[in-house]
């Protein structure tokens, strides 16, 4: 065997439908990337960096970039559904592996949450006389099926919702750009490359208040690492993934720095304001007819895109638990049609009861919610880094093969965006706003270390479980 082929060996058969194709496992990539936190966040970034927020998601994205590049060597050397909570179990032990599997699954729960609210307030805009309960319930119901019939139902309706949201982005540069070069539309006199720097500079606010902005940036980033959790069902991993990964650079490129530059080339940053979407006031100010509809639209297809992915990773993550003996067995079974249905029901069930606390909290709850999920993303992107860290440790001492997708820089640029990572984590604990969900983190980090003290107490050989071909690393 070669070091480019995968090692079919160390991949267990884990009962999972191979369903997705390289056109779905390639927009599933595409899709991660854009969501609600580009369409709505952008705009509380853009009020408080200017234009200067560009910058900052260039750099976010240099750093989700070498994220990926480190998860994509782990998931050729061995291509699992479990993923970071696998390899966290695989090179830093039980314990981290337990902590990682439950804290994505949190994450995904809580950004459900968030995501049928968002899409119910959406359906609003065109049908106030729905309440927004029953468009919650009918949205959770259609995408709890989508998951529960087959991975290729599933892969099929994200390809789409990618789509809609490619295409979305790509249409807002192309009328940006024409605006510019031509000046046609009601902002065509005041369009200019200059708004850039025109107005109080590129750090308006000083470059503190760039930074501090990069916590909302990371959550526009979160479901990128979702392409690690298809590797399980994934007709072809060894050529799909790669190819979705390495694409990233550029899709950060056009969806989010691209974007972003048009629009604050088209409307001088000083008329965004937090709440309202950049894109919606962009188009508006273009003069386009039914742009506010055709922006929620987008906007609305974002947020199902999200629940719809969080309900595929929720079901994954706890049948990988399961298998470890580190949560009920019934999120273990797979039902006729391969899917975890059991998992994903609990889950769903639990992200339905977010749909009746969003009716009594106060306007503050999306923030708190958005930056629970962002400590926990924030979590599990460290356990791919320090996995990736310790795997590559092994491989230079001769006890683990080389993977056929080498991380460039090797264990250097995981050791950069680890420090980064801890960093924007500090940023969280400075903003009264955010900081409560390190409060939450930690009563978590209770939680779970009461649930992992049971286990032992009943299991206790749970806790010395690692890998035969790994055990003598560190």
């Amino acid at each position: 065997m070669t070091s480019a082929q995968v090692d079919t060996e160390n991949v267990p058969e884990e009962g999972y439908e191979r369903g997705l194709g390289s056109r779905q496992v390639q927009m599933i990539a595409i899709g991660g990337a854009i969501g609600v936190g580009l369409f709505m966040g952008a705009g509380a970034n853009i009020a408080k960096a200017g234009p200067s927020i560009i910058l900052m998601y260039a750099l976010a994205g240099v750093v989700i970039f070498f994220i990926m590049r480190a998860l994509g060597e782990l998931l050729l050397y061995r291509p699992v559904s479990g993923s970071f909570a696998e390899y966290a179990r695989e090179f830093l032990g039980p314990f981290f592996g337990f902590v990682t599997g439950w804290t994505y699954w949190l994450m995904w729960v809580v950004t459900g949450m968030a995501e049928l609210t968002a899409a119910a307030i959406y359906i609003h805009f065109w049908f106030p006389e729905i309440p927004q309960w029953v468009s919650a319930l009918v949205f959770l119901v259609v995408l709890f099926g989508v998951n529960l019939i087959s991975v290729k139902i599933f892969g099929e309706v994200e390809f789409w919702f990618s789509m809609i949201k490619v295409t979305a982005i790509i249409g807002m540069i192309v009328i940006g750009l024409g605006v510019l070069t031509l000046g046609f539309s009601d902002a065509g006199d005041t369009a200019t490359v200059s708004n850039l720097w025109s107005h109080d500079g590129f750090f308006p606010n000083g470059i503190g208040s760039s930074l501090m902005t990069l916590q909302g940036v990371m959550f526009a980033y979160l479901a990128v690492e979702l392409v690690g959790v298809t590797a399980g069902e994934s007709e072809n991993p060894e050529k799909t993934l790669p190819k979705a990964i390495n694409t990233l650079p550029w899709r950060i490129i056009v969806f989010y720095v691209g974007a972003l530059l048009v629009i604050l080339s088209v409307v001088k940053w000083t008329e965004f304001s937090e709440g309202e979407s950049p894109f919606v006031h962009a188009f508006g100010e273009i003069g386009i007819p039914l742009a506010a509809g055709i922006v929620n639209f987008v906007v609305l297809t974002a947020a199902l895109s999200s629940c719809n992915s969080g309900m595929y990773s929720t079901g994954r993550m706890l049948r990988d638990l399961a298998s470890n003996s580190e949560a009920p067995q019934a999120f273990g079974k797979l039902n006729a049609r391969k899917t975890p249905a059991v998992g994903i029901a609990v889950s769903v069930a639990l992200m339905g009861i977010g749909v009746v606390l969003n009716y009594v909290v106060p306007e503050k709850a999306f923030l708190y919610v958005t930056s629970v999920a962002t400590a926990a993303g924030i979590w599990t992107w460290m356990m791919i880094l320090v996995s990736h860290i310790r795997y590559r440790a092994a491989v230079d001492a001769g006890r683990l093969r080389a993977s056929s997708f080498p991380a460039p820089g090797g264990a250097l640029f995981s050791w950069v965006a680890l420090l980064f990572l801890i960093g924007v984590t500090f940023m969280i604990a400075y903003d009264k706003d955010a900081r409560i969900c390190l409060y939450v983190a930690a009563g978590w980090a209770v939680a779970l270390g009461i649930g992992w003290a049971i286990l032992k107490s009943r299991n206790p050989q749970i806790a010395e479980r690692r890998d035969p071909e790994f055990e003598n690393v560190g």
